[in-house]
């Protein structure tokens, strides 16, 4: 798992070197998460969910490709009761005006604490609004996916380098 959370951030932070900007920074803030299982039990399936509060906190590289659009990809740590995981989001973000973005893209979970199902794959939905040129506050929505579905709501701070 290292292995590949390395080969993505060195293909997105080195992949690209004509590209116009390049920019660090961290993230942290306040994950409002939903897990979901179904279980066959041999007389039908039943439905299992479960709600939690827990922070998340990392580190991205925000890959400008144009003045409108640049990948960013992220390395997240996502404490919540039971789901501890890490998360590789990689975000296409678009500039719709001065200082607001709409992110999408894949994110790549491993769970820490699973005993099966450690890795997902989710869809990132979001926004961001930048206030300084090092400080902004970001939400976006991570829908799971499968028989084990873990989505949140993400609500957080950060601070580009």
């Amino acid at each position: 798992m290292k292995k590949f959370i390395l080969s993505i951030l060195a293909v997105a932070a080195f992949g690209t070197a004509n590209a116009q900007d390049i920019k660090f920074g961290v993230k942290a803030g306040v994950d409002f998460a939903v897990a979901k299982a179904k279980f066959d039990t041999g007389f039908g399936t039943v439905e299992a969910s479960s709600s939690e509060t827990g922070f998340f906190g990392g580190a991205f590289v925000n890959i400008g490709l144009n003045e409108k659009f640049s990948i960013q990809p992220e390395v997240l740590f996502i404490a919540i009761k039971d789901f501890n995981t890490v998360s590789v989001p990689v975000l296409g973000k678009y500039t719709i005006f001065d200082k607001f973005s709409a992110m999408a893209g894949p994110s790549f979970n491993y769970f820490l604490d699973a005993e099966e199902d450690e890795f997902k794959v989710n869809l990132d939905l979001g926004a961001m609004y930048q206030f300084t040129d090092n400080f902004d506050a970001n939400a976006k929505y991570s829908l799971g996916f499968g028989d084990v579905q873990v989505s949140g709501f993400f609500v957080g701070v950060g601070y580009t380098f």
